[in-house]
């Protein structure tokens, strides 16, 4: 059983070298890989009587919080999807910004969208006013595919209630309404920036045509007609405003405050998303025309995808207690202390890592939050902004093993080379931006 500091580092940094191996050289699912991982650094130090109950800790206080808000905001999601809620949303910012700033309306589109729709649904859903556009033009499709993949990547990354935020705060104790707060303050700067500025600019370099044939996108089953604007922004912000008014009021309220206890109830992530779906369920699908049945189709399908999220944001809890209780998370937190390297840029380039080798975002997620929320134990940063660094480091230098570099080249019929110069630094923008204006702001709170 390892007792000294370098042992416990070395079964640190024997588990995550393994963990990239399973996925990267031999493909092993990434629960899979995740939870093998996490067993094997138990045993290596921790008595084996205390192994089993420390992996059913782990999964059992992720999954408490994350399974049920996951589950419900794939719900949500998908029903604005398939009732047309978000072409609605980007059709009327285009009507509103017009033809010379279309680029500005589809980034702030990919950013509203992606809230509770999932990153490659909504660009396949929104692709076609890409085109059209670029037809219209006859400008390259960067100029107005690159705004709206960044508008969806930092969203995607950044906000809740998207799974990947949700996990990580749960992973490292942030509060959610922070997160919140700080994920929409500083991705809109990263969405602008790796957007329309960028966008404009690795256009006027790179021509790519839409395609004669448009690549087909699934077919969904929708009432008659898109629903209206503002129902669908209500529906969209009711949850988001739940959550900001529970922090707020935490913030301003005395404890024991009878308002302060009903927006603490009505704010609750399950609270806020259960009110949300809801909703959507009867504004968006029995009161246009959906039956019962396939609203219910619709949720039970959005599910699947879910499943997964959760499942490794599980396994990644389990890889948290492990360190928390073998106390290999304070070996690392003195040896960070030790070369000075700030919390936010060890949670950033954490989470790159494992991103460049894995090439999961969830996978280099979940693992840097594992490995960061120990860290965090006596630091003065606060836990939201690890949130927005680790989303950061997830979110940059997205490559040939990421499933997103060939949804983009296929869609927009670019060379891997093309690729690289547009998807992947526009990713890279992101990460490097957001952990920059995280590391920024944390200086400022005088952490």
């Amino acid at each position: 059983m390892p007792t000294s500091p370098t042992q416990l580092a070395l079964v640190v940094a024997l588990s995550v070298a393994l963990l990239l191996i399973l996925i990267v050289r031999l493909k092993l699912q990434p629960f899979v890989a995740l939870l093998s991982v996490s067993l094997l650094a138990a045993f290596a130090s921790l008595p084996p009587e205390r192994v089993m109950a420390c992996i059913e800790r782990g999964m059992g206080r992720t999954l408490g919080s994350i399974a049920v808000v996951v589950g419900l905001g794939a719900m949500f999601g998908r029903l604005l999807e398939v009732s047309g809620g978000a072409e609605r949303l980007t059709l009327t910012l285009l009507r509103v910004f017009g033809p010379k700033r279309a680029s500005w309306a589809l980034a702030l589109a990919g950013f509203l969208v992606a809230i509770p729709v999932f990153f490659d649904v909504g660009f396949v859903i929104l692709v076609p006013l890409v085109y059209a556009f670029a037809r219209e033009t006859r400008r390259s499709l960067l100029c107005y595919g690159i705004p709206l993949l960044a508008g969806l990547a930092v969203t995607h990354a950044f906000v809740p209630p998207t799974p990947g935020p949700i996990a990580v705060a749960q992973l490292v104790g942030a509060d959610l309404g922070r997160v919140l707060l700080y994920g929409v303050a500083l991705g809109l700067p990263c969405a602008i920036l790796a957007g329309p500025v960028f966008g404009g600019w690795i256009g006027a370099r790179i021509h790519a045509a839409p395609p004669a044939c448009e690549p087909a996108a699934a077919t969904e089953v929708r009432a008659t007609g898109l629903p209206g604007f503002g129902r669908v922004f209500a529906i969209l912000v009711l949850p988001l405003a739940l959550i900001v008014l529970k922090t707020v009021s935490e913030a301003v309220l005395p404890e024991g405050h009878g308002a302060r206890l009903v927006f603490a109830l009505a704010g609750h992530p399950f609270s806020a998303l259960t009110v949300a779906t809801l909703t959507a369920f009867t504004v968006l699908g029995t009161c246009r025309g959906l039956s019962r049945d396939q609203v219910g189709e619709i949720a039970t399908a959005a599910l699947a995808p879910a499943g997964l999220i959760i499942l490794v944001t599980g396994a990644g809890g389990v890889f948290k207690q492990v360190l928390e209780e073998s106390g290999a998370g304070g070996v690392l937190a003195q040896g960070l202390s030790g070369v000075g390297l700030h919390p936010v840029w060890a949670a950033f380039l954490i989470a790159l890592t494992v991103r460049a080798v894995a090439g999961s975002a969830t996978v280099a997620m979940t693992t840097a939050g594992g490995i960061m929320s120990p860290l965090l134990a006596g630091s003065a940063v606060e836990p939201a902004l690890i949130v927005i660094a680790i989303a950061s480091g997830a979110t940059a230098v997205s490559h040939v093993n990421d499933s997103g570099f060939w949804l983009v080249s296929r869609y927009f019929g670019l060379s891997a080379k093309d690729t690289l110069r547009s998807w992947t630094v526009m990713e890279t923008l992101i990460g490097v931006t957001g952990a920059t204006l995280a590391w920024l702001v944390s200086l400022a709170q005088g952490a």
